[in-house]
Formats: structure tokens, C-alpha cells, sequence
């Protein structure tokens, strides 16, 4: 196994007498770790415990087994090696029989519910195939300072979080502010005046915060605020604002950005959005919640995408592209109601009824948009928050809303892909 015992144990405060791992016989990074100790007659615990009969005090199994769970939560993928851990309760201890002098320990560990600072574990201890020892074991897991990498270039003014860790040839600039547990990988850019939320993870050679590709910025101090629990893959670019526009662009909270994914200066994205690889957004864009903009696609400067609206790959999108639709191809053209994605959020199908009979009036029932909107308002069978939002939407964009229907051949190559 690659795991560094003395390391890992040192970082839960345990020094020698106090190790009661011999070695590591499986594991499973995240899930599951099987460890082994040897029982001799030699333990310093034996001396007092008992004279004559030595035993295993109960105590010790829970500690063997304690250490054991520490192992598996600081050896999980993407935990700062700043990270302490220990323990907080136990729960539903259980001692089937003696360990004694001879006994060779089989410690197992599962992992159970983890959230920042508090893990559960469910640890089990057998000789041979008896079991001796069963608990549920809660322990602290404290992210400690950040960690920098000696390569890392961040400068003094900037402020990184506690568990934080920043990789190998980074370069952080001085009015940056990265929130608690973050990761960044290396080689990432992270400059100007930029809030990162908490648990954002940053993939290798991304650029974050670095000025608007304008020309009519002068370097003005603009902003960037991104939230809580995004992922930005290798090589995406985030442009902070422009006064223009406001001077801030906007990121909420747990969307995924993929590879090459490019946010121009002064968007606004809301939560929980899906951005492909390669997906562009032009300056001013607004993406609204759990949007979904596919590979290769791109947004026109000032144009809005609606909530739980699908673009679909390679699209360009010059108008609004409206909420709950699909809106496909190059110029963007409407297919209809994202069926998949609305189900998939938990829509109701009343909700998703409603929606359904809201879009034929907009699409097929040959009418204009104002009319097809004033008879939506006033079919009495249509009065979900859901559809009153489709219909504001429509009535306060600028641009105009992306409601041209495919032809038969665009639309049977779209369901082709």
C-alpha cells in the first residue's frame, strides 16, 4: 500500500506508544480501509492490564480502530494535507470476546456520511473470522491552516481559507480572496479584485479574475465574485467586469464549468448551471438557474438564458433563449420544452403540463408572440409560478426571444445526434 502510516498518524496527534497499526491489507480511497494489528505479549498496556491474564483493554480496540477510521478520512482524494482529525464519539460499542497476547487484529473501517468537520464511520474489529469489537465512531476533522505550495507565487495581501490548498505554480494577486477548503491546481492564474466561495475547486491552468478582454477597459478596478462548491476544469477563463457593465461579473453557487469554458466580463450566472466544454459567453450575458449550455456553443453579448433552458452543442445563441426550452443550432432555433431537464429538477407534472400547453401557443398555434402570450394569461388552466415566469420573461427581453421553429431536415438531424 502507498499510504504513509507514520505520516497520516502524525497528523492525528499520535506518538509512539500509541501506534496500534502494523499495516494497511486493503483499501478503498474514500470508501474503505482494512488494517492489521499484531497483539504481543510485549505492549506496554499489558504490563498493568492484567497481571497474570493479559487482555486487550475495550479502550484500545476503539483507539486501534479510531486510527484506522483517521486514515481513511485524511488519505481521501482532494483532502489538505493540513487536515486533523479526531475523535468525537462512539456510538453502539459492542465487545464480543478477549483479545489477547497471540491475536492478530483485522481492523475494517467503512465510511459513512462526511460533511466538513464531522465524519461517521461504521469500524469493526475480528481475529480470524470472530468478531471482537464493532462501533460507530464520529470524529472531528479540522481543515487546518491552507497549504501552499513552495512553488506558488501568492502574494501577501491575498487571503486564502483555512484547509485551502494551493498547488504547484500558482500565482495569486494581492486583492484575491479564496474561502475555506478550496482547491486549486497547479499553474492556475488567479488575479484582480476576486471573491472565491468556499469548497471551489480550480483545475490546472485555469485563468480567474484577470481583465476584461474589452477595449474600452482602461484598467479600472472591476470585480469578480464567484460563490460556494463550483468546479472549474482545466483552461477555463473567467473575466472580471467592466464599468460599463457594471463592473462586476457574477458567479453563484455549484455550477460546473468544463474545459475551455470562457465567462466574458460582466455576466451573471446564476446556481447550479452546466457549462460544456469549450462553451462561450459573450460580455453582459445572464444565465439563469440550472441552465444547461453544451459544447462548443456561444452567447451573444447582452442575451439572457432562462432557468432550466438547454442549448445544445455547437449553438450560437443571439437571442434570449427561453426557460424550461431546448434551443438548438447555428442561429439557435427552439425545439420545443426541455422535457428531460425539467423532470430531472423535480418538476411536477402538472407543473410540467402546464408548461407543455404554454408552449404550444408560442409555437404552434400560429400565432404571433403578443397574442400567443395574452392568450396564455388568459387560459385559466395555466397559472403555475412557473408559466407566469416563461411569460414575464418573454415581455421583458431587449432582445427579442429565440422562437423560430426548425425546419423538418434541421430537426431530424438534431434527433439524429
Amino acid at each position: 500500500m502507498s499510504i504513509d502510516l507514520p505520516a497520516l498518524l502524525d497528523r492525528v496527534y499520535y506518538r509512539y506508544p500509541s501506534f496500534l497499526i502494523d499495516t494497511i491489507a486493503e483499501h478503498s480511497a474514500g470508501a474503505r480501509l482494512v488494517a492489521v494489528k499484531n497483539v504481543t505479549v510485549n505492549e506496554e498496556f499489558f504490563q498493568g492490564h492484567f497481571p497474570g491474564s493479559p487482555l486487550m483493554p475495550g479502550v484500545l480496540m476503539i483507539e486501534a480502530l479510531t486510527q484506522v477510521a483517521a486514515l481513511l478520512i485524511l488519505d481521501r482524494p482532494g483532502t489538505p494535507p493540513t487536515t486533523r482529525v479526531w475523535l468525537r464519539g462512539v456510538d453502539k460499542a459492542k465487545f464480543r470476546r478477549q483479545v489477547v497476547p497471540g491475536d492478530r487484529l483485522r481492523l475494517e473501517v467503512r465510511l459513512g456520511r462526511i460533511r466538513s468537520r464531522l465524519a461517521r464511520t461504521h469500524a469493526t474489529a475480528h481475529v480470524a473470522s470472530q468478531p471482537v469489537a464493532e462501533a460507530d465512531l464520529l470524529l472531528a476533522v479540522e481543515p487546518g491552516a491552507a497549504y501552499i505550495d513552495p512553488t506558488a507565487l501568492v502574494h501577501a495581501s491575498a487571503r486564502i481559507g483555512e484547509g485551502t490548498t494551493i498547488g504547484p505554480y500558482c500565482t495569486i494577486g494581492p486583492e484575491v480572496v479564496i474561502g475555506r477548503r478550496c482547491r486549486i491546481g497547479a499553474s492556475v492564474v488567479i488575479d484582480g479584485w476576486t471573491e472565491i466561495g468556499d469548497d471551489t475547486q480550480i483545475y490546472p491552468m485555469a485563468s480567474i479574475g484577470l481583465a476584461p478582454q474589452d477595449l474600452k477597459y482602461k484598467g479600472e478596478r472591476t470585480r469578480l465574485t464567484i460563490g460556494r462548491r463550483n468546479t472549474f476544469r482545466e483552461f477555463v477563463t473567467i473575466n472580471r467586469g467592466t464599468l460599463g457593465g457594471g463592473g462586476h461579473t457574477k458567479i453563484g453557487d455549484q455550477n460546473l464549468f468544463m474545459a475551455y469554458v470562457h465567462v466574458a466580463h460582466d455576466c451573471q450566472i446564476g446556481d447550479c448551471t452546466i457549462f460544456g466544454n469549450g462553451a462561450t459567453l459573450g460580455g453582459h450575458v445572464i444565465v439563469e438557474d440550472f441552465a444547461t449550455i453544451s459544447a462548443y456553443s456561444g452567447v451573444h453579448q447582452f442575451c439572457r438564458v432562462g432557468r432550466h433552458a438547454y442549448v445544445g452543442g455547437y449553438s450560437v445563441v443571439t437571442k434570449d433563449a427561453l426557460p424550461f426550452g431546448k434551443s438548438v443550432g447555428n442561429r439557435a432555433r427552439i425545439y420545443g420544452l426541455n422535457t428531460i431537464g425539467v423532470t430531472r429538477r423535480g418538476l411536477t407534472q402538472e407543473t410540467i403540463a402546464q408548461l407543455k400547453r404554454a408552449y404550444r401557443y408560442l409555437l404552434q398555434s400560429k400565432l404571433n408572440a403578443s397574442r400567443a402570450l395574452v392568450q396564455i394569461e388568459q387560459d385559466p388552466t395555466l397559472t403555475s409560478p412557473e408559466v407566469r415566469y416563461l411569460v414575464d420573461f418573454i415581455r421583458s427581453s431587449t432582445r427579442g426571444v429565440v422562437l423560430r421553429r426548425p425546419t423538418r431536415r434541421a430537426e431530424e438531424l438534431v434527433w439524429e445526434e
